[in-house]
């Protein structure tokens, strides 16, 4: 993934303690992960927090898949 493909994503120590963040503004990308998680669509996010773009979501995703993708945990079976 090409950096310039997260350019919504800003990382400053001086916003939400250095958390990524959309565009600077003090919504991070972990709060977006977790409205998903919690079943919201994009429309019901976007109509919530009308600041946010369907870009800013997409690239939350697109940043968060890239934080993980190097990562590889153990798994046990149950």
């Amino acid at each position: 993934m090409a950096i310039r493909e997260l350019d919504r994503i800003t990382i400053n120590s001086a916003v939400c303690l250095g958390q990524p963040t959309i565009r600077g503004m003090r919504i991070t990308v972990e709060f977006v992960l977790k409205l998903l998680a919690s079943q919201l669509s994009v429309p019901e996010i976007l109509e919530s927090y009308p600041e946010l773009e369907e870009d800013d979501i997409r690239q939350a995703l697109n940043y968060a898949a890239w934080a993980v993708s190097d990562r590889r945990l153990p798994l046990t079976s149950a």
